[in-house]
């Protein structure tokens, strides 16, 4: 069963929630509280949830880098329970849309198929390896996309 979202912008008073999912989703890679602030308040970044419920399923955040003619989706995240249901997706195409910027790109674990899948199958490709990348030592696949909306 599919749940019923909404996608709207993310802000400062979603902190104490954003910290809950990124534990949930990324556990030891989970970004610290200073990061997670950063990422919340700086200019130049794109930053979306998805809402069920009233409840934080997940977010994107986008780092428009002008100078360097490109932009990083910089975390991607759907709570476990809402996971499979077109929320990672709708995020994704939503931060997309906002990013003036026609290069994008993104870091993914290598074991993580699920998402390697769904970045593919949005028009990303591997331009990179971060050997080691991770806490736990795992690489990281950088993928590219030239976004054409």
């Amino acid at each position: 069963m599919s749940a019923e979202f909404e996608i709207v912008d993310a802000h400062l008073r979603d902190l104490g929630d954003l910290r809950r999912l990124e534990n949930e989703c990324f556990e030891v890679d989970a970004w610290p509280l200073v990061d997670l602030l950063a990422m919340l308040m700086f200019p130049g970044i794109v930053r979306l949830k998805a809402v069920v419920d009233g409840r934080l399923a997940g977010i994107i955040a986008g780092d428009l880098r002008r100078g360097q003619n490109l932009a990083w989706i910089v975390t991607l995240g759907v709570r476990p329970e809402y996971r499979r249901q077109g929320i990672a997706r709708a995020l994704l195409h939503a931060c997309e849309n906002r990013l003036p910027i026609k290069t994008i790109k993104l870091s993914v674990r290598r074991s993580n198929w699920p998402a390697i899948q769904l970045y593919e199958n949005e028009g990303y490709h591997q331009v990179d390896v971060w050997k080691k990348y991770y806490v736990d030592g795992e690489d990281a696949l950088v993928l590219e996309k030239i976004n054409v909306s």
